[in-house]
């Protein structure tokens, strides 16, 4: 899931693609099912490289791929197939200029280069100041942060591309600050998607056995998804230590 700017009645069905589209740069796309009482803000840290530009962080419209998530399911067939034989499974000072504000679909969105720079926010899209001290692992990072529309519903795709401060390793947003509080448990209901650079495996998670043109239409994700790699998965499901989960990108014989 992720942290949110004013309490929600219910996350749920979260799904989260990475894939490192260069070696330094890493893409995140993002969906879920919400249902908010008032108009909110959902923050997504992440380890961008520092110092970082108001414009480091590229968004993606995928408003006309709504579909993304369930073809990239279709790639996991069940009963599974065989298993595959290949691998194993300094910061920029604030200023008071406004944030810049891009229209992504059916939201907006905006890049908070560092912790600091969410007064350059609306306040109503902030977590209180006395979160971030709970969490002193974001002091390096930035953060991409979505305006959402209360009530239910399924939000479309976010995506954005960013230049990474971990290199080699696939990032997926997933602590929990559902309530302005950081507990140290949180209920998953998650499901991630990897793709590394070519020839590289995801290390531990389950392989597709088909490449990834085969199931998504990847023409239509912004050349998000590598139409000529496998995609890795993994599930994450009931109460889990609320953390961000980081994996590892193999070279395939290595």
């Amino acid at each position: 899931m992720c942290c949110f700017s004013r309490p929600v009645n219910s996350v749920a069905a979260t799904r989260i693609f990475s894939r490192l589209v260069a070696r330094d740069r890493q893409a995140v796309v993002y969906q879920m099912r919400l249902d908010a009482p008032e108009d909110l803000a959902m923050i997504l840290p992440i380890p961008v490289a520092q110092p970082a530009a108001d414009d480091a962080t590229t968004f993606v419209n995928l408003e006309k791929y709504k579909e993304l998530f369930v073809d990239l399911e279709k790639g996991f067939p069940k009963p599974p197939l065989a298993k595959s034989s290949r691998g194993p499974t300094a910061s920029v000072p604030s200023n008071s200029l406004p944030l810049k504000v891009h229209s992504v679909g059916s939201f907006d969105a905006s890049f908070v280069p560092n912790i600091k720079s969410f007064a350059r926010l609306d306040e109503r899209f902030r977590l209180p100041d006395a979160v971030w001290g709970k969490l002193p692992q974001y002091a390096q990072y930035g953060f991409a942060v979505f305006k959402l529309k209360q009530g239910r519903s399924d939000v479309h795709p976010m995506a954005f591309t960013f230049p990474t401060a971990a290199p080699g390793r696939l990032f997926f947003p997933t602590v929990h600050i559902h309530d302005g509080k950081v507990h140290p448990e949180e209920e998953f209901d998650h499901i991630l998607y990897g793709q590394g650079p070519e020839n590289s495996a995801v290390a531990g998670w389950t392989e597709s056995p088909q490449l990834a043109r085969e199931f998504v239409k990847t023409a239509k994700t912004g050349k998000l998804v590598d139409p000529g790699q496998h995609v890795y998965r993994m599930s994450l499901h009931g109460l889990r230590k609320n953390i961000d989960i980081v994996a590892d990108v193999k070279r395939i014989g290595s």
